[in-house]
């Protein structure tokens, strides 16, 4: 075999690892297979949560699996409440940092915790852990 094909074949199976590795670790989730969380988040969908005297009210927990939802449609201009409930003690998700937001909140374990924001432009608004491992996402159309 020649070296240029050897490395060829290097950098394939390099660049198939390495995507594999990150479509198991960037769903948000620290246990589990990535096929299960898939599951789970097809299966999830997008939450619009419900809708009030101009407010959306998205009602969340931190669990073994992460944010749940993790995925959240809201409205630009309109208010968003996520009323947060940590529900485990096994997982780092101990606050939720939403940094475009200037959002950073502690989670106490077993009690509701209200985060008001109001997206002030289209995109996607990423929220996590404190150590930024455990991720979710509201999309602002």
């Amino acid at each position: 075999m020649t070296t240029k094909r050897f490395l060829t074949l290097a950098g394939a199976v390099a660049a198939f690892a390495a995507g594999t590795a990150y479509a198991q670790h960037d769903h948000g989730a620290m246990h589990g297979g990535a096929q299960q969380h898939e599951a789970a988040a097809a299966s999830q969908g997008i939450a619009e949560g419900t809708l009030k005297n101009g407010v959306r009210t998205v009602e969340m927990q931190v669990t073994e699996d992460g944010y749940v939802p993790a995925k959240i449609k809201a409205s630009k201009g309109e208010k968003l409440r996520l009323v947060v409930t940590r529900k485990t003690d096994r997982t780092c998700a101990k606050e939720i940092v939403i940094k475009d937001a200037g959002i950073n909140t502690p989670l106490p374990l077993n009690k509701a915790v209200t985060v008001e924001l109001t997206p002030k432009k289209s995109g996607e608004l990423k929220y996590a852990c404190g150590m930024d491992m455990i991720t979710g996402v509201i999309f602002v159309p």
